[in-house]
């Protein structure tokens, strides 16, 4: 694949770039060498959602991300080309876990890169542990990749839940948020993201008040809105995302639950195609935690405008973090002079991690990758003086705050 590949060069409804993906994805297999040893490509896989509630915050976006990754790089390392495969998991941990099992055993998948959404990356996970195979995660968020869960062979590259809570509640606590109630994403990024959160703000002096669950993909928000509302918390705290986190400030909105000032949101994962979507008249005087903001500095403005360019809208955290996390595998694989596990894994731990997404990275043993972390107010409409002007930085939180910290960790290979 390269930069004249038509699914890069021309836009695809998500429906048809999946079915194109996968179709190449076949001829790949149809073509591989024998599985487990060198072989004359390195193949990088990425098991997104391409179609359904999270294709915006990670999808078609996330795996043109890992292409200019690749491009970048020169197409080859250690006179390999490098090859990626795309595949969309439906939200469903069964697909995600039964393809990243066929690209390992037949289709010669060294590393799958990123898989978007915790059920599918936890599935995913197990499986890669099983095959001894690295595997690298931008888009999912619940912190068990790194704590009880961790493994040798993953890696969580932009974010957690553990970091956006430690931010984001911290900070609401200390500007007088001190009740919450949630809306909470049933499912296992929303459960830890809900239990991160109340224990930074018990921590801080805060009260939770409750919560209320919702499925995956929920249409209407009104039962959940008046629960919030009962419970008269100061902040509604949305342990949620994708579309589940525009839908539910947009109702928010129309059903005036921060009407008067009494209540106020607070989102613990946005990224700004949220923001986009919502609109600065909506979205406004929201707080939230980001990894990666492409207005921050020359080389963010830099590498985002070129991503522009062939999506036309600005990348998120988890998608810059996708070609961060490519890059370093790539420059992994150059400096242990193989493309073997444990070998490339090694390096990956060695070298720090110093580009547009990232200043003074590193990845701890326990495979967090450890970078700071920016506290954000969305601009009103009037402080906006360009497309996509819509973050002010209120406070840099360093990595080794943001964090776990190692001693709270479940992980084995800490404690080891």
């Amino acid at each position: 694949m390269n930069r004249n590949h038509p699914w890069l060069r021309r836009p695809l409804g998500a429906l048809a770039l999946a079915a194109a993906l996968l179709c190449g994805a076949g001829q790949a297999v149809a073509q591989a060498a024998k599985p487990g040893i060198s072989d004359d490509e390195v193949k990088i896989g990425l098991i997104l959602d391409m179609s359904g509630l999270y294709a915006d915050v990670t999808g078609r976006g996330s795996a043109v991300a890992a292409q200019m990754a690749i491009d970048d790089f020169g197409g080859k390392v250690l006179g390999k080309k490098i090859e990626l495969v795309v595949t969309d998991h439906q939200n469903k941990a069964d697909i995600a876990a039964s393809k990243a099992r066929e690209w390992f055993d037949t289709g010669h998948v060294d590393a799958i890169l990123d898989v978007a959404a915790s059920a599918p990356a936890l599935a995913v996970l197990e499986v890669a542990r099983q095959k001894n195979r690295i595997v690298v995660f931008s888009g999912p968020g619940t912190e068990r990749i790194t704590n009880d869960l961790c493994t040798p062979v993953s890696v969580h590259y932009a974010y957690d839940t553990y970091a956006l809570a430690n931010s984001t509640a911290r900070a609401v606590v200390q500007r007088g948020g001190k009740t919450w109630f949630f809306l909470t994403a049933d499912y296992a990024f929303g459960h830890t993201l809900q239990e991160s959160a109340t224990a930074v703000i018990n921590e801080t002096g805060g009260k939770v008040l409750g919560a209320a669950r919702h499925p995956i993909g929920a249409s209407d928000f009104a039962s959940y809105l008046l629960q919030a509302q009962a419970s008269k918390a100061q902040v509604v705290g949305l342990a949620n995302a994708g579309g589940d986190s525009v839908n539910a400030i947009k109702a928010a909105s129309e059903f005036g639950l921060t009407r008067g000032g009494n209540q106020r949101m607070a989102g613990l994962l946005l990224y700004i195609n949220d923001i986009h979507a919502i609109g600065l008249k909506t979205a406004s005087g929201l707080l939230l935690t980001e990894g990666f903001y492409w207005d921050m500095n020359d080389a963010t403005r830099a590498w985002s405008r070129r991503y522009f360019d062939k999506l036309r809208k600005m990348p998120n955290m988890s998608q810059a973090g996708t070609y961060s996390s490519v890059m370093h595998y790539l420059k992994a694989i150059q400096a242990a002079g193989t493309d073997e596990t444990a070998a490339v894994m090694k390096q990956m731990k060695a070298m720090p991690i110093n580009d547009f997404f990232a200043k003074n990275g590193r990845i701890r043993e326990d495979g967090r990758m450890i970078h700071d972390m920016y506290l954000f107010e969305v601009k009103t409409p009037a402080e906006s003086k360009y497309p996509w002007d819509y973050y002010k930085l209120l406070a840099t939180v360093p990595g080794d705050q943001a964090f776990i910290p190692p001693a709270r960790s479940q992980c084995p290979l800490m404690k080891r």
